[in-house]
């Protein structure tokens, strides 16, 4: 059976861009915000479940979930949080585990924004590697890229772990403070004793 290795970090850690390298290495890579993107497109599978739940305000006919409104919500009231996640957190699983049993990389890279907060992934991975950064740069890289205020990426960040419980948590982590190169070097070395089933 293939190894599955989480991959998580906090918002604008650059998960994305390591996983992406690591693809291009060998990793067959899953990623759960992809997947629940799929779910929540126009015809996505989540979308009637979470039109009755959320009415058609934020989930419109023909259309596709209102990810900004959503988000908002999703962040200031935590009742609404449990909705969404009963909707959307066992699809994403079953695609998940749909997508993992068909892998045929060097290894399985499940990419998982809260991997650890949701404590519902720890059994089924087999190692955690953290995409670290410092928090001010963390901010200015998400602030950056999307169209949220500082003060929205530091509410999202609040719901997240702290990054010195990642840390210490993690099995191995990639320091993307520094440019692309840096982050590309730290993966091939990563990506070598994974592939070899070594450890850090």
């Amino acid at each position: 059976m293939i190894r599955v290795i989480g991959l998580t970090g906090g918002i604008g850690s650059g998960k994305s861009t390591a996983a992406d390298l690591l693809a291009g290495m060998g990793a067959d890579v899953v990623d759960a915000d992809e997947i629940s993107r799929g779910l929540t497109a126009p015809g996505g599978a989540a979308l009637p479940a979470l039109r009755e739940a959320f009415g058609e305000k934020l989930v419109p006919q023909d259309g596709a979930l209102d990810r900004p409104g959503m988000r908002a919500l999703a962040f200031s009231d935590p009742a609404a949080r449990a909705r969404l996640e009963a909707v959307l957190h066992p699809l994403i699983r079953d695609e998940t585990r749909r997508r993992l049993a068909a892998a045929t990389g060097a290894y399985a890279l499940l990419v998982v924004p809260l991997l650890f907060e949701s404590g519902s992934w720890a059994g089924r991975v087999e190692r955690v590697v953290v995409v670290d950064l410092d928090e001010a740069l963390q901010v200015r890289r998400t602030v950056g890229r999307s169209r949220l205020a500082e003060s929205e990426v530091r509410a999202i960040m609040a719901t997240q772990w702290p990054r010195w419980r990642r840390l210490q948590a993690a099995d191995e982590v990639l320091w993307n403070g520094g440019g692309l190169e840096e982050l590309r070097s730290q993966c091939e070395r990563l990506h070598a004793r994974l592939a070899a089933g070594r450890r850090g």
